[in-house]
């Protein structure tokens, strides 16, 4: 695998010959006012002719152990023995997630099917129906990791590239075939339980309305204090851990809007009625120890082999609350998976990832999610 990377600030910057002619798949992170540049995929493509260019707006792109914002990383990735291909599918509304999920698997399911990369519209999509889609039609052998396109801390639009001009409301999702091709991949939190566990009384889809037969967001705000002045943005500090049906390990549901009118709280993933969840707070050392245990989940993964490429998604959550010490959680993944480890990623408004090998994928917030790929 050969991998090459750089950074810039202005789409006007010369991509060739930084970026190689041969270069089959190019990711593209960057600040929404850089990928929504009128010419900026045109300059993509003359770059790279053959390659699939595919990525999405972020709030914060990852090169390495830096964290930056308004900057485009471009990762040019040349395999030696893998096939990649693209599906694309467009979403209106919450409502098509699911569809859009199974049509993706679908159109990619295929001989020597290894894993599927995935970058989604962070606003106009149901992150917990998208991964049900996806997930549904793979063998147990194949599985799925990505996340949600951010937007800074603005929540206004997102945009995805997918072998054309960045737009909203696309998921792209990328096919990587062979079987010299290695996945490792985690997801992990590092947040902290405060408060007592509160049932989901009334709900309806993302919409959160009551717990315990009280009002949400009323509750919140009691929680809140000082921060409700600041919601919805301030609610990304204070997540909450859902206990989905038939399984152990909670999954972190973060805030995506308010509406006062009908007292209700927005999340990127489905609320069932019926489910417990707990208020979470940060807790700094955990935070990063969380970012580490995810690529030593990784390193198990790889049978001994050295990760080549890293993807890291963290959550805009994580990178509020760590703030000048936001490249903790990306060092520690380097010093992990090695210097010899490309690292190229984003922050997101939603993780998709097993938590480990033995299981399926999951939409998560407030995490810190990492794939890697290697060779043999």
């Amino acid at each position: 695998m050969h991998i090459v990377q750089c950074r810039t600030d202005a789409v006007d910057s010369v991509f060739s010959p930084a970026l190689p002619a041969d270069t089959q798949l190019l990711l593209v992170f960057g600040a929404r006012s850089l990928l929504q540049d009128a010419s900026l995929f045109a300059r993509l493509r003359q770059a790279c002719p053959q390659a699939c260019i595919t990525g999405c707006s972020t709030a914060g792109e990852i090169a390495g152990t830096q964290v930056t914002d308004d900057t485009l990383v471009l990762t040019a990735i040349r395999f030696e023995s893998t096939t990649i291909r693209l599906a694309v599918e467009h979403v209106c509304d919450g409502d098509d997630s699911r569809q859009a999920g199974l049509a993706l698997s679908h159109a990619l399911l295929g001989d020597g099917l290894r894993h599927i990369l995935v970058f989604s519209d962070g606003l106009h999509v149901n992150g917990g129906d998208l991964v049900q889609g996806l997930r549904a039609p793979l063998p147990a052998h194949v599985n799925v990791t990505g996340g949600l396109a951010g937007d800074g801390a603005e929540f206004q639009q997102t945009a995805v590239l997918a072998d054309g001009p960045a737009a909203s409301g696309q998921i792209v999702a990328i096919g990587f075939y062979g079987d010299r091709l290695q996945v490792g991949y985690g997801s992990v939190g590092g947040w902290d339980g405060f408060g007592p566990e509160r049932r989901i009384s009334k709900s309806n889809g993302q919409l959160l309305y009551e717990l315990d037969g009280e009002s949400a967001l009323t509750l919140y705000k009691t929680y809140l204090g000082p921060h409700a002045a600041q919601l919805p943005s301030s609610g990304l500090l204070f997540p909450l851990a859902l206990r989905l049906p038939g399984s152990d390990t909670p999954v972190v549901r973060t805030i995506m809007g308010i509406d006062e009118s009908s007292q209700s709280i927005t999340f990127a993933g489905d609320m069932p009625e019926g489910c417990f969840v707990q208020l979470m707070k940060a807790n700094f050392n955990r935070l990063v120890d969380g970012a580490i245990h995810a690529a030593e989940v990784n390193r198990l993964q790889l049978d001994g082999k050295q990760a080549q490429l890293a993807i890291l998604i963290s959550c805009i959550g994580r990178k509020l609350v760590l703030k000048q010490r936001i490249e903790e959680e990306t060092e520690g993944v380097a010093a992990v998976l090695g210097e010899q480890a490309v690292l190229s990623g984003f922050y997101s408004y939603g993780e998709i990832a097993p938590h480990g090998a033995s299981t399926r994928c999951e939409l998560h917030n407030q995490t810190m999610t990492v794939t890697t790929f290697s060779e043999r």
